[in-house]
């Protein structure tokens, strides 16, 4: 048995098998920086570099795109948004990682707004305690995770640079129970011509005798986008510290018809009848979303099926494409080449024009190759989405020790560039999630935080039935907020809903005027990470509506407009409507650590994520509440609470 190691919260982690002394295949050593040297050209580069940032960032300039620029010194940043001294920004950036071939990884400027003063300690707060990210510097699509020799993988795409995107390698962290991590040396590294311009998303695929590869996608020294293989130096090692690639990479390149920026994300294989395996990657055709499909016998050689997976006019460019399968009829996950009559198949996209992922449950046909979606009217990329909020380039695995699939995505920062470059680092992951077909409703699927995050509960406190009347709110003592589970419901008595008149007045989340719009049912839910005075708040919200049919539409909600006093935070209202069934409380699950936020509403058939960063809502005067902003119905809610202890997230 190994040995158990204790930490100053008393959460207990495994530590790692011992590592040889033989030196990395793929050695990290590129990735590490040179010594430090002072000298006049070096004082003068940063100084060059910084006036460049300040100019293309928040000069008074007409123009009307620039590029990003480099990347100044931390401390330089720091200083200057702590002294109020970056000026008012009149012009708009041309977003990273565009020009390279990938989605946009950073956000057009807050214009005509000076960016906040913030200090370090309110920095500080908002890096998260339960949730994976690294020590430092930038994060986003998770890659190939797997469960292999008793552990946990998460690849990542990482900056080991800088808290911008750029010079992309893949991170590595490995973790017994998806919760407390520790983090290892870089994976791949961009190293040669056909990955040189970045080693990108990528998928896991486990064969039949354990052996594992793994695809991804390269940017060649020509940016083009191929498709590449690589596999463990030593499958023996539990950890897969160290990789080789194939050396006759790449294993695919664009097909005819296809722009070189316009091939990427290949999703993990499955079996065909005919004995291969086949894959999909994401592409377009002018403005239709598409995804290719190959077979293979050896990962090396492919060939091109006719026609597509599917694809869905006005949707754009699909990336990070994934295609699995879910049981009708049992609770656990399938494998990702399990088939048949009890079976559906999710098909999922993230749409580079909009940045968001969507899903659709259809019907696969293994012999054509093709997918066709139970309900056109809501087909991948214009009907529902894993997330309404912040939640991006996703990545499903089959975990065949716990019979699940598990779902990562990348959680992006919605505040600065500068105070990303001050805090040191950009971007999280969420608590990962399962993944279930809804057998209630026959028409979704249902998300939910892995059971392993229960482990870090403790100091539970349950409010029951507590009246909160129209216009009303309740504080809910708990001591510190920041790091909370919360489960709570909300009944409305049924003869009040059935006297209401209704009315044909729409409603919709993000167009509404937030948790401030008074409606004869809502809104009513919780307040997290909100001040003793409600100056900051951030409110997670039921709203019913009734017609003038007398039928009932319920949505849930995310108001950011109040979430902060700083002006470079974009602060949004996110959600949608939620299916509520005949005789179902409605209920609702949140997650919060410090500057995330994770919600679930009834068992998890709508979530949504948010990213706050509060001014003065932080650390003990962080406080939740209870709110009733409905006209005419009073709810009864019931909560139970508890503080969630951080992970042991540990550094290689």
């Amino acid at each position: 048995m190994q040995k158990m190691a204790e930490t100053n919260n008393s959460v207990p982690y495994t530590q790692l098998p011992a590592e040889d002394n033989n030196t990395s295949v793929n050695s990290p050593a590129g990735c590490r920086l040179r010594p430090k040297r002072v000298s006049f050209i070096a004082l003068t580069g940063l100084v060059a570099a910084l006036l460049l940032f300040v100019a293309v960032k928040y000069g008074k300039n007409e123009a009307e795109d620039v590029n990003p620029g480099p990347v100044p010194p931390q401390e330089t940043v720091c200083n200057m948004l702590g002294s109020n001294l970056m000026p008012l920004t009149s012009m708009k950036t041309v977003a990273r990682g565009v020009a390279e071939g990938v989605s946009a990884k950073s956000r057009g400027r807050f214009l005509g707004l000076r960016p906040f003063p913030w200090t370090k300690q309110m920095l500080a707060w908002q890096r998260t305690s339960f949730h994976f990210q690294p020590k430092k510097n930038w994060m986003n699509d998770p890659n190939g995770p797997l469960f292999y020799k008793g552990w946990y993988h998460l690849f990542y795409q990482y900056n080991p640079e800088a808290a911008v995107w750029g010079n992309i390698v893949w991170g590595h962290a490995v973790s017994r129970d998806l919760i407390h991590w520790q983090h290892l040396p870089v994976a791949m590294v961009a190293d040669q011509w056909y990955d040189i311009n970045g080693v990108w998303t990528g998928s896991a695929t486990i064969l039949p005798d354990g052996k594992l590869v793994m695809l991804y996608t390269g940017s060649t020294n020509e940016s083009v986008q191929v498709q590449n293989l690589a596999y463990p130096a030593d499958p023996s090692d539990p950890l897969l510290r160290k990789w080789v690639k194939y050396e006759g990479n790449p294993v695919l390149v664009p097909p005819p018809g296809i722009a070189a920026k316009d091939f990427r994300d290949p999703t993990t294989a499955w079996t065909t009848p005919q004995g291969k395996w086949r894959i999909t990657i994401g592409s377009k055709v002018n403005k239709t979303g598409i995804s290719l499909v190959y077979d293979t016998i050896d990962f090396k050689n492919f060939e091109l099926l006719d026609g597509v997976l599917h694809g869905v006019p006005g949707t754009g460019m699909w990336e990070c494409v994934d295609f699995y399968p879910v049981s009708k009829v049992v609770e656990n996950g399938l494998d990702t080449s399990d088939n048949g009559p009890a079976v559906k198949h999710v098909l999922k996209s993230s749409l580079d024009d909009d940045r968001n992922d969507y899903y659709a449950l259809g019907t696969y046909d293994a012999v054509a190759g093709k997918w066709v979606p139970d309900n056109p009217t809501i087909d991948v990329g214009i009907g529902l989405r894993y997330d309404y909020g912040n939640f991006y380039a996703s990545k499903t695995f089959y975990d065949q020790e716990k019979k699940r699939r598990v779902l990562w995505a990348w959680i992006t920062e919605s505040d600065s560039e500068a105070a990303d470059i001050c805090k040191g680092w950009a971007s999280l992951q969420p608590i990962p999630r399962t993944i279930k077909y809804d057998k209630k409703t026959g028409s979704n699927i249902i998300t939910w935080p892995v059971a392993e995050v229960e482990n870090l509960r403790f100091n539970s406190k349950e409010f029951d039935k507590v009246e909160v009347k129209p216009g009303n709110v309740v504080p809910l003592e708990v001591g510190t907020a920041t790091q909370l589970d919360i489960m709570a419901e909300f009944e409305v008595d049924p003869k009040v809903l059935e006297k209401l008149e209704g009315s044909n007045a729409t409603y919709e989340c993000r167009s509404s005027g937030g948790s401030a719009e008074r409606g004869a049912l809502g809104p009513f839910g919780l307040l997290v990470l909100t001040d003793k005075g409600l100056s900051e708040q951030t409110p997670i919200y039921f709203y019913i509506a009734k017609d003038a049919a007398g039928n009932f539409t319920t949505f849930f909600c995310n108001d950011l407009t109040r979430s902060s006093e700083a002006t470079d935070v974009r602060k949004l209202i996110y959600g949608s409507t939620v299916p509520v069934l005949q005789g179902e409380k409605l209920s609702l699950r949140t997650l919060v650590d410090h500057s995330i936020v994770e919600s679930f509403a009834q068992n998890g058939r709508t979530a949504i994520t948010s990213r706050v960063y509060p001014t003065k809502a932080i650390y003990e005067d962080a406080k939740l509440y209870l709110f009733n902003n409905a006209t005419d119905v009073t709810i009864t809610a019931s909560v139970k609470i508890w503080q969630i202890h951080s992970a042991n997230i540990q550094s290689s």
